[in-house]
């Protein structure tokens, strides 16, 4: 990841990802998969907007 897109990543994700990166493999994929549940959590709960997510 290159430095510009870690400065407007959130620090405390960047964080737990290179924790991750330094588990073995299996452990590795369930933490990738908690992150992913989470992420898709927080998409799902997040303010939606109407306009764009209306196609005639």
């Amino acid at each position: 990841m290159s430095d510009s897109r870690e400065n407007a990543a959130d620090p405390e994700l960047i964080s737990r990802l290179r924790i991750i990166e330094e588990q073995p493999l299996d452990a590795r994929a369930e933490a990738y998969a908690a992150v992913h549940d989470e992420l898709a959590r927080r998409l799902e709960s997040g303010p939606t907007d109407h306009a764009s997510s209306t196609h005639a």
